[in-house]
């Protein structure tokens, strides 16, 4: 298990710093940081390998129960979703590049606070996951609303930026990519969070006390 953990500590680690770079190379306008963040896929790729091989072994070896148990295969669900993470940040700073070739557009800066807002999940996330802290999970998972609500104003800002004037199209279509990628990595952090509320209380994290009274007062 202490080899499990401090590897996907590490890949969580790797993974945190290609968002943060991803997001900086478009914040930016780093073309070679952008460049660079790409290249770090292939790292979180391998760790996934050894780590889902390492918790496969560990299974069919140590035959672990309960708890245990719930942490082996915690892991292999959580490798799985930083693995998607990195790809998504590998798409962003793909998309920086093409956003870079182009005249600065304002409304990156809306998609660098989107993109600080989702760093900051993802971060906690990994806190309540290496911590196995679940009142901490809960609240990744509310915040998570956040992030769709300021995806969807700056959607309408974006396509607004495109009918007023038709020479932003090719940038703001990758800057629009760039704020759904940073959306969906939003979401495969409430998937982190949902995996540490099972872990340790053994049930869904949809059946919380706060998680259902949130959902109450959506409806009223």
């Amino acid at each position: 298990m202490n080899l499990l953990n401090n590897s996907l500590s590490q890949m969580g680690a790797i993974v945190e710093d290609m968002i943060g770079g991803a997001i900086r190379a478009v914040k930016k306008r780093d073309s070679e940081l952008a460049k660079a963040t790409i290249l770090r896929d292939k790292e979180v790729n391998t760790l996934q390998e050894e780590i889902d091989a390492d918790a496969l072994r560990l299974l069919a070896l140590r035959h672990p129960i309960a708890t245990d148990l719930r942490r082996v295969i915690g892991t292999i669900r959580a490798t799985n979703d930083l693995e998607r993470m990195g790809d998504l940040a590998e798409g962003i700073a793909r998309r920086a590049l093409d956003v870079n070739a182009f005249e600065a557009v304002d409304l990156a800066r809306g998609v660098s606070r989107m993109g600080k807002l989702v760093k900051r999940q993802v971060k906690d996330a990994l806190d309540a996951m290496f911590t196995e802290n679940a009142d901490k999970a809960v609240q990744v998972w509310l915040h998570d609303q956040d992030v769709d609500a300021l995806y969807a104003s700056l959607f309408r800002e974006l396509l607004t930026y495109m009918m007023e004037d038709h020479r932003n199209i090719k940038a703001c279509t990758s800057l629009l990519f760039i704020a759904k990628n940073l959306e969906r990595i939003g979401d495969h952090a409430t998937n982190i969070s949902e995996i540490v509320y099972f872990t340790v209380h053994g049930r869904s994290l949809t059946n919380d006390d706060l998680v259902l009274d949130g959902q109450e007062e959506d409806e009223d």
